[in-house]
């Protein structure tokens, strides 16, 4: 970082309003040449708008905006592009119905005379991926690619434009540790060219490993700057929060003696081969691998998204083996799927009817004639909403207008819908804060502690290993390792991910 030379960017009293909300009120944010900047802060602080006035999407309701010292105001997008700044959001912009090469070279393809020369551009974007690490075809369509996948797109199209400064929002949500490092690689790489990189994450631990400075915001306003290496991460947390957290990671007490309430033997499905499991109630079994381990294939398995080619799967002590979704919702399990966008939430609906499909088969809320009371309907989502922490205006909102801490909450409120004794959680606190994530802990000490079975899958270790009681590691499709008590540590994990690869080798 070269602190000397005339910031990239210079933000002065940032502010912006929308109907009802002040998002921003006077933030001031600079970026340095060759910097790593890290906005930090709960879903709703403020850090994507504060991002999406730079990256054009948004202009400041006041406030000043320099890039390379000269005042500047984007109109567009395309302003900011032309000024240098290229973003890789959350929220990825491909389309995909083209292939990862024409997506690199949208709106910038390169021509043989009139024509796109479609050649130069397979052969350029192979070189742009086999130069940053990343093993993408780039002539598959990237409706085929897994998130991870179309994650590496995204990134790779930011520094295929040559940006100075570039925004990384979340980048390494959906990477294994090994992609992840060597993102961490082209970043120094970048930095060391003098370009600018704002870094949101909550991912705390990866702070240390690339930043220089960490802004930190709540709710809307800046709480302060500091340098990369001057606080612990308490420290953060406690800022970020604006209260005390001393244990983000609550005990959860373990049934003395867990019945089994679902046993998974020899399983076989895509990608998963023989897998022997059972699931007790009263504990918090957690599942750890890297992407592409089979640790979510296997229970998408169980819950009947995918096809189970062998073996068998049974649910107090009844044969489910090829059980629809919802014939086995109807028999006690809910599952919350990792991609909650697609998969879990009806974006264009209200949080309150997200909450409320989840209720259509509870005989206690069908009147006369069958029909459902609207009253009792709403009492029952105003009690869920209590219990994730969502206020009654966040119950009429929009789900998309929500964070992506909050659309969480109604993912897991509609795991109270209804009675369940299995709850199935695939990456449950994946893209949101640190407050937000201690709220779902305790929701799933309070299910565990009810006497009910509750399975962790997660990419993200410290998170499965705190909350488990038993703990399971994947490794190419097979279970590596079964751990419990003091054999749960990040050496005996780490060693597992990669048991049969070596084995293989």
């Amino acid at each position: 970082m070269t602190a000397h030379a005339t910031p990239l960017v210079e933000m002065f009293a940032i502010s912006r309003q929308f109907p009802g909300v002040k998002a921003l009120d006077g933030v001031n944010f600079t970026l340095e040449v060759g910097e790593v900047h890290v906005l930090f802060g709960e879903n709703g602080a403020g850090k994507s708008t504060l991002i999406s006035i730079l990256a054009g999407v948004y202009r400041p309701s006041s406030g000043v905006m320099r890039i390379n010292g000269i005042d500047t105001e984007f109109t567009s997008v395309k302003d900011s592009r032309n000024a240098g700044i290229g973003a890789v959001f959350q929220e990825f912009s491909l389309v995909p119905t083209m292939t990862v090469a024409e997506n690199i070279y949208l709106g910038d393809e390169p021509l043989s005379g009139p024509l796109i020369n479609r050649r130069a551009m397979r052969r350029n974007a192979q070189r742009l991926f086999d130069d940053l690490g990343f093993e993408i075809d780039v002539t598959r369509l990237v409706a085929s690619l897994s998130r991870a996948e179309q994650q590496m797109v995204e990134i790779a199209k930011a520094f295929q434009a040559n940006a100075r400064i570039l925004i990384l929002d979340e980048p390494t949500a959906s990477l294994t540790e090994r992609e992840t490092e060597r993102l961490f690689e082209i970043i120094a790489n970048a930095r060391a060219r003098g370009v600018g990189i704002i870094y949101i994450s909550h991912r705390i631990h990866e702070f240390a490993a690339m930043a220089d400075r960490i802004t930190v915001l709540r709710d809307g306003k800046l709480i302060g700057t500091v340098g990369a290496r001057e606080l612990s991460e308490t420290a953060l947390v406690e800022m970020m929060t604006g209260r005390s957290i001393d244990q983000i990671y609550p005990q959860i007490a373990r049934a003395e003696n867990p019945e089994v309430v679902l046993s998974i033997r020899g399983l076989r499905t895509w990608g998963v081969s023989g897998v022997d499991l059972d699931i007790r109630k009263g504990e918090v079994l957690g599942v750890a691998g890297l992407v592409g381990s089979g640790k979510s294939r296997t229970f998408r398995a169980v819950i009947g998204l995918n096809e189970i080619s062998g073996g068998s799967v049974t649910l107090d002590g009844r044969d489910v083996t090829g059980a629809t979704p919802p014939q086995l919702i109807g028999q006690g399990i809910f599952y919350l799927p990792s991609d909650r966008k697609t998969e879990g939430l009806l974006l264009a609906a209200r949080a309150r009817e997200n909450i409320a499909i989840s209720m259509l088969n509870r005989r206690d809320i069908t009147g006369l004639f069958g029909l459902r009371s609207a009253g009792k309907v709403r009492a029952l989502t105003d009690e869920v909403g209590r219990r994730v922490d969502l206020s009654k205006a966040f119950l009429e909102r929009t789900v998309s207008k929500l964070s992506g801490g909050n659309q969480q909450k109604v993912l897991f409120g509609k795991g109270f819908g209804a009675e369940y004794d299995l709850y199935i959680l695939d990456e449950p606190t994946v893209g949101v804060d640190m407050g937000t994530r201690a709220a779902l802990y305790r929701l799933i000490k309070q299910i565990a502690e009810a006497g009910k079975a509750v399975v962790v899958i997660s990419s993200d270790l410290p998170e499965v290993m705190n909350l488990a009681h038993r703990l399971v590691v994947f490794s190419h499709g097979r279970i590596s390792a079964q751990l419990e008590g003091t054999q749960i540590n990040e050496q005996t994990v780490l060693n597992a991910f990669f048991q049969f690869e070596r084995q293989s080798a």
